[in-house]
């Protein structure tokens, strides 16, 4: 069962990966910031959900169009994330994302 951490101060930051990982849930309402992992990369951002493409553009991945980003969950589980679809930092199971360049064609 998840737990979800009531003790989340404003202004804090709430590491993703490690929240994942202890099966905690973050509070919705808590104006706080978010820790993600891209790749080896940690980064901390202000909103709780972010497209595809501020993904892959915050992790220097340019032009995102070149690129697909993968959402790994806790136990394995893999998601693409479209470019302009939004990834949700506060339920539990997120744990951190990678990045792919997509096959270049010849022609």
């Amino acid at each position: 069962m998840n737990e979800i951490d009531q003790n989340v101060a404003a202004g804090e930051i709430i590491d993703v990966e490690e929240y994942a990982k202890a099966g905690r849930e973050a509070p919705a309402g808590v104006r706080c910031r978010w820790r993600i992992r891209i790749d080896r990369e940690k980064y901390v951002v202000e909103v709780a959900r972010m497209t595809g493409s501020e993904l892959l553009i915050l992790a220097g991945k340019t032009p995102p169009e070149r690129f697909k980003i993968l959402q790994k969950l806790h136990g394995g589980q893999v998601e693409e994330i479209g470019l302009d679809e939004y990834a949700d930092f506060t339920p539990p199971g997120v744990e951190r994302f990678v990045t792919l360049p997509l096959d270049q064609t010849e022609g």
